[in-house]
């Protein structure tokens, strides 16, 4: 049996509920952890971080596999499925915590994430500037396991019927040739 060659992706689009729910749906996607980065204490709670005191962003981060996925279609994806236009804030959640960002974690990662955002730009793919952020990964703290998985646990929750099914909506309709097949 071949070994996988699974390269990692670090992304914060607003709430981690919402970007794991979309990357978990992908082929070549085999892990997705919601969690917290590029901020200044170590092993930070959640309460901590959506105080907006702690300088981390919500993320994910992603384990894939480039045959099946490259990193440059996980950020067209990541850029559809969230705003980069607006900073510091996803729809009603709001502060440094919910920044729109990629965290690179090599050279050819942070290239192509300059790219995508140049090319998004000269396409005029948003009526606003993107204002995400690329910068060189840090330390990667997992969230509390009450945040894992969090959409295909809480379904019924309000929240995750009004801002995390348009999302999946959106992926299924703009990126069906990407999706896990299922059974």
């Amino acid at each position: 049996m071949k070994e996988k060659n699974l390269k990692k992706a670090t992304l914060a689009g607003g709430c981690f509920w919402c970007t794991e729910a979309v990357f978990q749906r992908l082929e070549g996607v085999e892990n997705v952890r919601s969690g917290f980065t590029g901020g200044t204490i170590k092993n930070p709670p959640y309460r901590e971080v959506i105080s907006g005191r702690t300088g981390h962003a919500e993320a994910i981060q992603i384990l894939f596999d480039p045959e099946k996925i490259n990193y440059r279609e996980i950020l067209l994806i990541f850029f559809a499925t969230h705003d980069p236009t607006t900073l510091n804030r996803q729809q009603n959640d709001v502060g440094t915590q919910y920044r729109s960002a990629i965290f690179y974690h090599d050279e050819e990662q942070k290239e192509v994430a300059e790219k995508v955002i140049d090319l998004l730009e000269r396409e005029r793919a948003f009526e606003d500037r993107i204002v995400t952020e690329v910068t060189e990964a840090s330390a990667f703290y997992e969230a509390e396991q009450e945040h894992q998985d969090f959409y295909n646990r809480h379904r019924e929750q309000p929240y995750c019927q009004y801002i995390i099914d348009p999302k999946i909506t959106k992926l299924n309709k703009l990126f069906s040739d990407k999706l896990k097949q299922t059974g």
